[in-house]
């Protein structure tokens, strides 16, 4: 380097630290400059979060509490729902009661027999037996002609002699008798809204050809054809409510109630057909005294709460009726609720108007559906109209709620209840 050189690049080095004390603030102002942009950007930004965020949403939060501020009273209004829950919870219990408070063919038997004499028995049987009749009565039921009435009405024109209980067979007419025949059986289907005979129904026949047992077994009887009386009355509203409106069997949904049995037979759906004087309601009190043969539907057994008894009904329908029949058997009806004696009357000392309640206690276990021919002994004097007609076969259980009638149950039958309780989680598909 040459000495020219040399002293301009002292020079520099002289002004340069003459001024050195400016450095500082200079490269102060240079960052500040280059960091003014972005942080301009970001307070803008930070200022339009914070007000969307704090401002106007907490403020609307703030404003929706004010609205909402819970009354100092609201604990007046949380004791009455409280109390409308308690009140829904005691209605339930109250029903669950009235369930099974229905009125009883006698007021003599329960729990205990007011004396010991025969005739309170066969009282009460004949009670059960009007009663049935009273039922088929206001349902307008009838039955077709029998043997007798058509052989002493046709007289001569029977040529092939009365044989007893074989049913009249179409050799045994002439053609004029035939056509008498079919006038007589058709008058009496338009005479009645339902073929029903009486001794068809559980019990009926039991009581009409009674037999003194004793006191304790006697007691059973009543109790338990009670129950049975009080299935065969919602049975018979049940064909109330299907034949309303009819004018007769040939209208009718329901054509024939062809029996109500509390007993069952062995290797099929339906009970024996027979009539028979045995055969009353009893206990569903474990799976074994169940009447279906295959899976229990429901499963239930008799415990602490609720008593179980299983019937079978048969009946003549119209193939179109079929489905509603079964879910009007289910449906709820309406009974009076039995009083005490002291209930009986008001505070006034005069009798009070009957309190009603509502009751579904029928479930269907099992259904079976059979065609029929028309021309079978069976069916060869009724008349069922020009609906396509099937026979409905349905096994059903009737739950009895304890807290309504338990207090009227027999000792004696308390006492022959075993109940076997179903274990938790038991396997509704189970087999026997």
């Amino acid at each position: 380097m040459d000495i020219p050189q040399f002293k301009d690049v002292i020079q520099k080095l002289s002004v340069f630290k003459r001024h050195s004390s400016l450095l500082v603030p200079v490269v102060i102002g240079l960052v500040g400059a280059l960091l003014f942009i972005p942080t301009h950007l970001m307070s803008s930004r930070l200022k339009e979060q914070m007000s969307q965020e704090s401002i106007l949403k907490r403020g609307s939060q703030v404003a929706s509490l004010q609205r909402n501020v819970v009354p100092s009273d609201q604990w007046r209004v949380e004791q009455e729902r409280y109390e409308a829950y308690k009140s829904d919870a005691n209605q339930i219990t109250l029903l669950a009661k009235a369930l099974t408070q229905r009125q009883l063919l006698s007021d003599k038997i329960f729990p205990e027999p007011k004396d010991y004499s025969i005739f309170l028995f066969k009282e009460f049987g004949q009670r059960f037996r009007d009663g049935a009749d009273e039922l088929l009565k206001g349902v307008d039921a009838g039955d077709c002609p029998t043997e007798a009435e058509l052989r002493r009405i046709l007289g001569g024109l029977f040529s092939g002699g009365y044989r007893s209980g074989s049913g009249l067979n179409r050799s045994d007419w002439s053609g004029a008798g035939t056509e008498i025949r079919d006038a007589l059986c058709r008058a009496k289907a338009e005479s009645a809204y339902v073929y029903c005979d009486p001794a068809d129904l559980g019990g009926y026949e039991f009581w009409g050809a009674y037999q003194y047992a004793g006191t304790p077994e006697a007691v059973k009887d009543c109790w338990y054809y009670q129950l049975g009386y009080w299935i065969i009355e919602d049975i018979i509203d049940t064909i109330d409510a299907m034949n309303s409106g009819s004018s007769s069997v040939f209208e009718s949904p329901v054509k024939r109630l062809l029996g109500v049995s509390f007993s069952t037979s062995e290797g099929g759906l339906s009970v024996s057909r027979e009539r028979t004087a045995d055969g009353r309601p009893s206990y569903v009190l474990s799976l074994e005294d169940r009447f279906t043969h295959g899976d229990l539907c429901t499963g239930r057994v008799c415990n602490d709460d609720i008593d179980v008894v299983h019937f079978n009904i048969r009946v003549m329908v119209s193939t179109k009726a079929v489905l509603r029949f079964m879910q009007q058997l289910c449906s709820a009806k309406r009974h009076i609720i039995r009083e005490s004696s002291q209930g009986l009357l008001t505070e006034s000392g005069q009798v009070q108007e009957p309190r009603y309640a509502k009751h579904n206690q029928i479930t269907i276990l099992e259904s079976k559906i059979t065609s029929i021919n028309r021309r079978d002994e069976i069916h060869s004097l009724h008349r069922y109209g020009e609906d396509a007609v099937v026979e409905l076969d349905l096994i059903c259980e009737y739950i009895f709620s304890k807290k309504g009638y338990d207090e009227i149950k027999p000792e004696s039958v308390k006492k022959s209840q075993i109940v076997e309780t179903v274990p938790t989680g038991w396997d509704l598909g189970r087999r026997r």
